[in-house]
């Protein structure tokens, strides 16, 4: 079966303890703690892989441990002189290892695959588990002032209604940022700046104008989701609340979770329901990637650009309307299919509206291109070096900038992909211009995708009635390639029937850590354009918690509020 191959090549050389098939194509290898960096170092470098995820999890009341899973796309390094893995071979192997109660520690695989570096240092945040020998043990999630000895996501640690202290602004312990040896100017950029549409704090470290090194702090935030919906939560709830990660590809996050518990209850969706999932995610991937190229013109100065291609933009909000019935492709998704079909003229509109993006998509795309200003201002700036993009695992159209083909709709298809015929785009030179120009080649692979599931798609039901029965402690994981990147939602079973742990890893989340490489020796005039270029999603929400820090009430402003309160001020 998919995988065996290589397991054997991994029991050649490391003693597995056991090993567990969670789908056809998902794999767990139980490994003891201290073999975990070298095994982890192994698949990803020496078979071929790259770091899709790692979930920590408390698992006392399952096994009497904590657990770590390192989760491996095995896809090869896709570099031009290694090995190429054929597409029937690739599959997931989640490395995982359990971390007695009384000792609470695990050798960092930190220095080995780089890539491991944010979630090792989560794991902290939320579980306390240490990494031995982690270069940058620092905070990654929780505030300044959080109390060091609460971990949020341990099944015992807080009840869900506990809020910490409050600590007074003028008390909040320091952030240290990471800032090189020399006689530098210490630039801040953010956490709020008008080049931000949310909040980051970025530390730029020049010598004059350019760059020397940079370092940054997010999750100014963070909502805490996972521990929201755990235990509480049926999976068609969690769908609807997983869409709120983000305003832009909530959709992405929504089929992942669904779909991670539609493989642990073996679910199989039918084929209409499994093609219109695949419209509405090339949907938002169309007015995603129209969103970001026309910030990179309007970063640099070009608002005619920007102006033209927001009204494109508008044409594929009107297909989401067509498609789902609002402007936005939410709402949709259900387990085991969808709640809205369209109808043969819908189809139709969406065709004739489809013909109309693609016109004007390529005529702006031309203009743009015959802007030598406009193409200079991208061109040699923000380069993520292939080397750098092998060891930190960044996805999407960031790392296909660099040489690196990585799609999940190609390395491991899924749903009506399975059927659809297409080539992925790619870049050369890993600058600002590369990620532009395969965003722009991925907008028209969407519109010929959309094509091909309008004339491919069958008749018949659009979902079926799901009893979703998936016993205790099973855990899978679903995945979508979303416009930034591959997307990924694990969840474990808990009892009656609600999820112990979920873990949803967005695609920015993978594209961070390899950001400061792309800052280092260019001017700080350059630095909005590239941060932009990485088209980042830090967080939204349409709501807001105000704390009167004095009685220490807080109390929530809905959009509704927020709209008062802004009318009533001069």
């Amino acid at each position: 079966m998919r995988g065996d191959k290589f397991i054997k090549l991994i029991e050649e050389k490391f003693n597995i303890l056991e090993t567990t098939r969670e789908h056809e194509e998902q794999l767990t290898i139980l490994v003891d703690r201290n073999d975990l960096p070298a095994v982890v170092k192994y698949i990803y470098y020496d078979i071929g892989a790259y770091l899709t995820s790692m979930i920590g999890n408390d698992e006392r009341s399952i096994n009497k441990n904590y657990a770590l899973y390192y989760v491996l796309s095995v896809e090869g390094s896709k570099l031009p002189n290694d090995p190429i893995i054929p597409n029937e071979e690739k599959c997931f192997i989640t490395v995982k290892t359990l971390i007695p109660p009384k000792e609470m520690t695990y050798p960092s695989v930190t220095p080995y695959v780089p890539a491991c570096v944010w979630y090792e240092r989560e794991v902290y945040d939320m579980f306390g588990l240490v990494a031995e020998g982690l270069p940058d043990k620092r905070r990654l999630m929780l505030s300044d002032d959080w109390p060091n000895d609460l971990f949020p996501l341990r099944k015992d640690a807080m009840d869900y209604r506990f809020r910490p202290e409050i600590t007074n602004p003028e008390n909040e312990p320091e952030f240290t940022f990471n800032e090189p040896d020399g006689d530098l100017i210490n630039i801040p950029l953010g956490p709020m700046h008008i080049r931000n549409e949310e909040p980051g704090h970025f530390r730029l470290f020049c010598d004059g104008d350019t760059i020397v090194d940079a370092d940054y702090r997010l999750f100014y935030i963070h909502r805490g989701m996972e521990k929201l919906a755990e235990n509480r939560m049926n999976y068609d709830q969690m769908g609807f609340l997983a869409e709120r990660i983000c305003g832009i590809c909530g959709y992405a996050h929504s089929i992942a979770c669904i779909e991670a518990a539609e493989r642990a209850g073996g679910i199989e969706i039918p084929q209409r329901a499994q093609a219109l999932r695949i419209v509405c995610s090339e949907i938002e991937r169309l007015h995603s990637l129209l969103l970001n190229i026309g910030l990179a013109c309007e970063a640099t100065g070009n608002y005619t650009a920007f102006m033209h291609i927001f009204k494109i933009r508008e044409y594929t909000m009107q297909l989401a309307q067509l498609v789902t019935g609002g402007r936005k492709t939410y709402g949709n998704v259900i387990i085991g299919g969808l709640r809205r079909d369209m109808t043969g003229n819908e189809i139709k509109q969406s065709l004739e509206t489809l013909a109309n993006i693609e016109i004007q998509v390529n005529e702006i795309w031309d203009a743009i291109m015959d802007d030598k200003r406009q193409v200079k201002r991208w061109k040699g700036v923000g380069v993520l070096d292939q080397q750098i993009a092998r060891d930190f695992s960044p996805v999407g159209p960031n790392m296909r900038g660099s040489g690196i083909m990585r799609d999940y709709r190609i390395d491991h298809p899924y749903d009506f992909y399975k059927k659809i015929e297409f080539t992925p785009s790619i870049g050369e030179g890993g600058d600002v211009f590369a990620r532009i120009y395969v965003r722009y080649q991925d907008l028209k692979s969407s519109i010929h995708i959309i094509r091909q599931c309008f004339e491919l798609m069958p008749s018949g039901n659009l979902s079926i009635k799901a009893n979703v029965n998936i016993q205790a402690g099973k855990y899978a994981m679903g995945y979508v390639e979303a416009p930034r990147g591959d997307t990924t939602h694990w969840i474990m079973q808990g009892g009656s029937q609600k999820v112990y742990r979920w873990r949803a890893r967005a695609s920015t989340y993978a594209n961070w850590p390899s950001l400061r490489y792309q800052l280092r020796g260019n001017s700080v005039a350059d630095a909005a354009l590239i941060v932009c270029s990485l088209d980042p999603c830090f967080s939204c929400t349409e709501r807001v918690i105000i704390t009167d820090i004095k009685n220490k009430e807080s109390k929530i402003l809905t959009e509704k509020d927020l709209k008062a309160i802004c009318r009533k001020k001069d």
